[in-house]
């Protein structure tokens, strides 16, 4: 293994290059060089993190564990310095370092630490300002990755819930394509009527007063089968073809048998059939035109949700803002895994909440974390509910986030906010969601605090009206 010398220091870590060579000296008489051997560990999760060390060689893996799986945090190569530093707080390891290949490394012992900081001014703000600024680098890389982990669960979640209007969309308007090509041999036959108009006026009065008052409820599946074969019965003693076909559309929209009677009295025998058949091309034609319109609403609705859920048209500063609604936009976003889960959802909102000031987006991002979590605590509890509940309590407005999931072991529950503590598999969680929700409240000067027992966990945000 080569000396390690204040000029191999200057060349290979840029942010001792400005070093004093005296202070460079100091640390290399204090350290200890060492050789790492392929997969030997430099330190493991929880042990003791005493030693801050510059990788002067090779390649280092630091990695944290999830339900015994390993995913890792970075890589450390040349150049790069890790571990304990300066002002630095850290009593353990949070992770694992382990070398990917030979490595030689150079380390300085917390005792020193003292005496480093005593002497070597320009050396120790050089090591500061390096580690904050790798602190902040990986942060930023880290809650990205939070970030787009929580945007695919969203997008998965809207594409299904935009699929199934869309779909409806695409059949409804092909189905009234095909309705509408057979309408010329069906307006042959009823221009071919003649009638007072008197008469016209009765039949098309009906029709109206129909289209414009449908059902309040729909009926059963046995009670329609029974008026379906009753107005089946009515046209077909009338000379009407495929009565049961014009049956399903005449129950649709409230038509008894007393309505074919009195249309039959207004008309003849010869015209009955085709005024029929003209009337239930009306009613396909509305029917179809409503599901379009209902779909077309339906898929208006999730875009605005998204909208004022990312709140991507207004300014990023403190506004007062409903609460309720940025709970609701996310219940839309998280809308198909709640339904997935059978995730029945309780509301107890206070109706004339004030309007905190807040930033909107990042507090959607509080509600997604919440919600999301309680949902993945549910998944293994027989009837699953979610509570959400707000009030006022003096100068803040408080919400609570309620499951009745199994609850957070309490071995475990004074670390759920720290970063990439997670209780989920590879894949499902970065461990930085609650940290995130934290930092937000913080910034927002509120409050988050938890409290759980088996068949209950509650998240209680609280927020300062001022």
């Amino acid at each position: 293994m080569n000396s390690v010398t204040p000029a191999r220091l200057r060349e290979d870590f840029e942010p001792l290059a400005q070093v004093p060579e005296a202070q460079l000296q100091f640390l290399i008489d204090k350290g200890q060089q060492r050789e790492l051997a392929t997969d030997e560990f430099l330190f493991r999760k929880d042990e003791p993190s005493n030693t801050m060390t510059l990788v002067l060689s090779g390649r280092i893996r630091i990695y944290t564990l999830q339900k015994n799986q390993s995913r890792e945090i970075t890589i450390l190569e040349k150049g790069d310095i890790t571990g304990l530093l300066p002002y630095s707080r850290l009593k353990v390891a949070v992770g694992y370092g382990q070398a990917l290949e030979t490595s030689h490394i150079l380390t300085f012992h917390r005792k020193d630490m003292p005496e480093m900081i005593r002497e070597c001014y320009e050396l120790t703000e050089s090591l500061v300002h390096f580690m904050s600024s790798r602190i902040r680098e990986f942060t930023t890389f880290q809650l990205q990755n939070e970030k787009m982990m929580a945007l695919g669960k969203l997008s998965a979640g809207l594409a299904h819930e935009l699929n199934n209007p869309a779909s409806a969309i695409v059949r409804s308007s092909k189905e009234l394509k095909s309705h509408l090509g057979h309408l010329p041999a069906n307006f042959k036959k009823v221009i071919s009527i003649r009638m007072t108009e008197q008469q016209v006026d009765e039949v098309n009065e009906m029709l109206t007063r129909r289209l414009a008052e449908p059902p309040a409820k729909k009926p059963g599946l046995m009670e329609r089968q029974n008026m379906e074969d009753d107005l089946a019965d009515c046209m077909e003693e009338k000379g009407v073809d495929n009565a049961y076909e014009v049956a399903e559309n005449l129950v649709d929209f409230g038509f008894e048998c007393t309505d074919l009677e009195a249309i039959y009295e207004r008309t003849s025998a010869d015209h009955f059939a085709p005024i029929m058949k003209w009337i239930n091309d009306n009613l396909t034609t509305e029917r179809m035109v409503h599901e379009i319109e209902d779909a077309s609403t339906r898929i208006a609705h999730l875009v605005s949700s998204v909208k004022n859920f990312t709140h991507m048209d207004r300014t990023q500063e403190k506004i007062q803002a409903d609460i309720h609604e940025g709970i609701e936009n996310t219940l839309v976003m998280l809308n198909h895994k709640l339904k997935r889960s059978g995730v029945k959802i309780e509301r107890h909102f206070q109706e004339d909440l004030p309007h905190p000031k807040v930033m909107v987006s990042e507090l959607n991002q509080v509600w997604t974390n919440l919600i999301d979590n309680a949902i993945d605590a549910m998944e293994e509890t027989e009837n699953p509910v979610l509570k959400l509940e707000t009030r006022q309590d003096r100068d803040f407005v408080r919400i609570v986030v309620r499951d009745n999931g199994p609850g957070i072991p309490d071995d475990i529950k004074n670390n759920i906010f720290d970063p990439f503590f997670t209780t989920k598999a590879i894949g499902k969680g970065t461990g930085l969601g609650l940290e995130v929700v934290k930092n937000i409240i913080n910034k927002h000067n509120g409050t988050i605090k938890v409290e759980s027992v088996p068949g209950k966990t509650e998240f209680e945000v609280c927020l300062p009206l001022n």
